[in-house]
């Protein structure tokens, strides 16, 4: 092995794609902001950002939080009574990285289902609801997605199977909340319609500072009686901004600017799994679709080992468990880092 072929270049950081730095445009939209007080309802590029979101999806209202898992949380809240049962996959950001906050908030039960790469079936929702008349049972109240799914390794629902958990939904009395932190880019992957995603969800969360690049914030979508509710149970969990225009703005022109460029990312990550499949120490591979590469090591390497390995030269990764190593491209990521990084892995 040779010596640290990036010691003299900044370090590639392919951990998440949260890390990216405002670029200069961004940072100009952020200066120029116009804002107020957004509890007052009187921040204009708040108000201009969720409007723009809900036009985007179709739907009615919106509003801006700080964290994707605030919003996942909030739409939950409102959805649910305590006592009701949530259906998602196993693997679902809501039930593995927001803190036990189903519970802790809505005082709700979770009904996990094993899916495929983090995608669940019509047939599985249909087969997890409770019988209504079984006092003994918690009360079937919501199913939520996940897409891209972050576990699975990006992967993304074909909108057909989006259509087919709908039609259970509506036949069950089951609300249907999507938690699409990396929606577009599926949006951008299959080439589909934001519209589309407006007519079938309840409620859609969308995170703006993950592979669109804004330094905070997320937005939640759905009806205004809806929306009206979430404001109410922001206030509560303390997610209430004043002169957060600044954050609504940089949003703003990462909508703009930034949907259309992640199909750049997906190739990266695909040049990154092309590479890993070639390798031994490389048990197995997820299909990589968007931005996320997850792969399981074997062999003289252990997920940390390996994510060592790589710190070396100055790329970071991160194990998100003893045996699998997750890679996540973004727009701080160039193609020169790439072609850097594909030949660390090529010397390893």
């Amino acid at each position: 092995m040779k010596g640290n072929l990036l010691s003299s270049q900044a370090m590639v950081d392919l951990r998440s794609d949260t890390v990216t730095k405002p670029t200069q445009g961004m940072l100009q939209a952020m200066f120029n902001a116009k804002v107020g007080d957004d509890v007052f309802r009187e921040d204009p590029s708040i108000n201009e950002l969720e409007e723009k979101a809900a036009a985007m999806f179709g739907m009615k209202a919106a509003i801006f939080c700080p964290s994707g898992t605030m919003t996942n949380q909030i739409a939950i809240k409102c959805h649910t009574q305590p006592g009701d049962e949530i259906i998602c996959d196993e693997l679902s950001h809501i039930y593995q990285y927001e803190g036990g906050g189903i519970a802790f908030n809505s005082g709700c039960s979770v009904k996990l289902i094993k899916g495929i790469y983090g995608r669940i079936t019509a047939q599985q929702v249909e087969e997890s609801i409770n019988n209504r008349n079984d006092a003994h049972k918690p009360y079937s109240k919501l199913v939520s997605l996940e897409n891209t799914a972050n576990r699975g390794g990006g992967s993304c629902y074909n909108f057909e199977d989006i259509k087919q958990i709908k039609k259970v939904c509506e036949a069950n009395d089951l609300l249907l909340h999507l938690d699409g932190a990396r929606l577009f880019n599926a949006i951008v992957a299959k080439k589909e319609s934001l519209t589309g995603y407006g007519k079938i969800f309840d409620s859609i969360s969308i995170c703006i500072s993950k592979g669109l690049g804004a330094p905070v914030g997320s937005v939640l979508i759905g009806t205004e009686n809806f929306i009206a509710k979430a404001r109410r149970i922001r206030k509560v969990f303390g997610g209430g901004m004043r002169q957060a225009g600044y954050l609504a703005a940089a949003c703003i022109y990462a909508l703009n600017n930034n949907i259309e460029r992640l199909e750049e990312d997906h190739h990266h990550a695909q040049q990154l799994a092309n590479a890993l499949q070639q390798k031994d120490f490389v048990e197995a591979l997820f299909p990589v679709e968007t931005n996320i590469v997850i792969f399981k090591v074997q062999g003289k390497y252990s997920a940390a080992q390996l994510a060592e390995e790589f710190k070396k030269h100055n790329i970071f990764v991160i194990a998100i468990s003893k045996t699998q190593i997750r890679m996540v491209t973004h727009l701080d990521v160039t193609p020169a880092m790439i072609n850097e990084t594909l030949q660390v892995i090529n010397r390893l």
